[in-house]
């Protein structure tokens, strides 16, 4: 996933999705799907779904979660569902907001819609332009049964629209009609669907063979096939090889993209929405690198994966945040980005990390362990949490710091991944979260890193940046600015009066008597700002803003006497006085490389 979103699962037997021209024959008992596209602009999902074997009873789940830690519950998209069995309906009851169960012997075939417009890669839609689908968000699973092999027949797709999934090739079997097939449950809920107009392009001398995608418009092959060229090519090349036999990339462009935004990692594909060509490269040098870390370089918290509720791991720095970090290693090391660049983005990392109070108390794991809160707006707030793909981004460069400087430049933490997905991904284990981390890095190094991960990843301690990023010929400036704050949020219903959500416990609406709830009559003896955002940045703490509440029916004047916020930004620049080795390193970070064992002695 990228930053703003949270990912999800994969399975290490995953197996690869196939499109066929033909059905081949069913060797073992096989759940089979069909999904008609027919009336999208309705969009239902029509889904049936006939389950071989059963022997007296039948439970079906559909999943709670997917694509993002957040509990979504699916199941409410679902309606009518029926149940048959030898042609004849049949009693389905419903056992609770996830589980159906159907009582007989033999075959059952099950029935529903499911209604989905929702654009994005952690979502499902289907409408008049396209259909792109997250299988675990339309369909229903036997829960004893996920490891049987799953097909699926696309049916009744508009004319023109192409099918797309983590294949090579593919083909209809007759008209507008398409065959999906998947090892297992996990296996296809792994691998996203695209229909539509879409078109389509296999990289250059990349083997093996990475297929792209495209839904949409502004966007230029050459661009796009040059910036994905540079980054399979280099973390393929870092990783010592690719996990998979081929991989594709899937994208949402311009306006097919519908305002959404990021991208979500599956075992042998990606999916991304994008409205800018930087976006699109940023984002795909991060998906792509999850190959690796989190889909076959998994933590074991996340084993073995449960549909039905929250799992929790503190591992998500690194799955995540340290993704971050070669998402832009990828991008400097290849010249996408200048150093300047790297140098930039490095420093909003740290600005927004420091901008946040909650970086005082909330630590690296924790934030991980709290991802499945990402969903209320109360928990987002900067006094609430930091984020681990923030904070684990800076954690990584910093890490990678520390191992070539108690190396002298002979180790980085490039070996650091390679190890692990040699040692885990490749052998079909799962790391025990921080602490395999921590001891593989030890490994790496020669030289125990316990102080470190107990500072600054299972604790809160303040990041050691000046004295590390010396290290690296690095310096780090500081600026700050004090501006006028409320101490409220509030939200405005459409076509409605803006309501107060939430009140700094400590701020100044809060002493002024203001409650959450409160509809906002006046602003200063006028209509509130369209933009109070906007407003606020025209304001010096200790004005007035003068407001006019409804509460309980009753209207009453509330005077909010602005406070002040410092906020403090940061800069990593070069260091004119950096010694050799410290250069040396910093060369290092910017190119990916490391120095032989000769270079001690220099």
């Amino acid at each position: 996933m990228t930053p703003g979103a949270r990912r999800l699962p994969y399975t290490a037997a995953a197996a690869i999705l196939c499109l066929f021209l033909v059905s081949p024959p069913a060797l073992r008992a096989e759940i089979r799907y069909a999904v008609s596209l027919a009336h999208p602009e309705q969009h239902l999902f029509h889904v049936s779904i006939e389950i071989p074997d059963v022997k007296d009873e039948l439970k079906l789940q559909m999943a709670a979660w997917n694509a993002l830690y957040e509990i979504r519950d699916f199941s409410s998209h679902v309606q009518q569902v029926q149940a048959f069995m030898d042609g004849q309906r049949v009693p389905i009851e419903k056992l609770d907001k996830l589980t159906w169960h159907v009582k007989g012997s033999g075959t059952v075939t099950v029935r529903y819609d499911t209604f989905w417009d929702d654009p994005g890669p952690f979502n499902s839609q289907l409408n008049g332009e396209h259909a792109f689908i997250n299988p675990a968000m339309i369909l229903l699973y036997v829960p004893e049964r996920r490891a049987e092999k799953s097909v699926i027949t696309l049916s009744d797709v508009p004319g023109q629209w192409r099918v797309a999934s983590e294949t090579l090739s593919g083909g209809v079997l007759q008209s507008q009609t398409f065959l999906l097939e998947a090892a297992s449950y996990d296996a296809l809920a792994d691998a996203p669907i695209e229909a539509s107009k879409f078109e389509e392009f296999t990289l250059p001398d990349v083997s093996p063979p990475v297929r792209v995608v495209i839904h949409g418009d502004s966007w230029k092959k050459h661009d796009v096939e040059s910036a994905l060229r540079k980054i399979v090519t280099y973390e393929v090349k870092m990783m010592d090889g690719a996990p998979y036999d081929h991989y594709t990339f899937i994208f949402h462009t311009g306006k097919a993209a519908n305002g959404a935004g990021g991208g979500m990692e599956h075992a042998n594909c990606t999916a991304i929405y994008a409205s800018s060509a930087s976006y699109l490269q940023n984002v795909a040098a991060h998906e792509f690198f999850h190959a690796w870390n989190v889909k076959r370089i998994r933590p074991a918290s996340l084993e073995p994966l449960d549909y039905t509720r929250e799992m929790y791991t503190g591992a998500l720095w690194f799955a995540e945040g340290v993704t971050n970090t070669y998402g832009a290693y990828t991008l400097v090391r290849t010249g996408l980005w200048s150093k300047q660049e790297f140098y930039q983005d490095l420093s909003g990392q740290i600005s927004e990390l420091e901008g946040r109070p909650a970086e005082q108390w909330q630590s690296a794991e924790q934030s991980s362990l709290d991802a499945w809160l990402e969903k209320y707006a109360l928990y987002n707030q900067p006094q609430r949490s930091v984020s681990y793909y923030t904070k684990g981004q800076v954690l990584g460069i910093l890490l990678d710091i520390i191992i070539r400087d108690r190396t002298d430049n002979q180790k980085s933490l490039d070996d650091v991944l390679r190890t692990m997905n040699r040692d885990f991904a490749k052998e079909g284990k799962f790391y025990r979260d921080s602490l395999d981390i921590r001891l593989t890095a030890e490994k790496v190094t020669g030289t125990s890193l316990e102080d470190f991960f107990a500072k600054y990843v299972s604790g809160a301690e303040p990041l050691p940046y000046i004295e590390l990023l010396a290290r690296a010929g690095l310096e780090l400036h500081q600026r700050e600015i004090i501006h006028a704050v409320t101490g409220l949020t509030a939200e405005r219903d459409p076509n409605g009066p803006w309501t107060v959500r939430a009140v700094d416990a400590d701020g100044p609406a809060a002493k002024s008597g203001l409650l959450v709830g409160d509809e906002i009559v006046r602003w200063n003896n006028g209509e509130a700002p369209r933009r109070p955002e906007h407003w606020l940045s025209q304001q010096k703490p200790g004005d007035t803003l003068h407001l006019r509440v409804r509460r309980d029916d009753k209207d009453q004047n509330i005077d909010i006497r602005l406070g002040e916020q410092r906020e403090k930004f940061y800069q990593v620049a070069e260091s004119a006085n950096a010694g050799d080795r410290a250069r040396r390193i910093r060369e290092g970070i910017l190119r990916g490389g490391t120095d032989p064992v000769t270079a001690r002695n220099r």
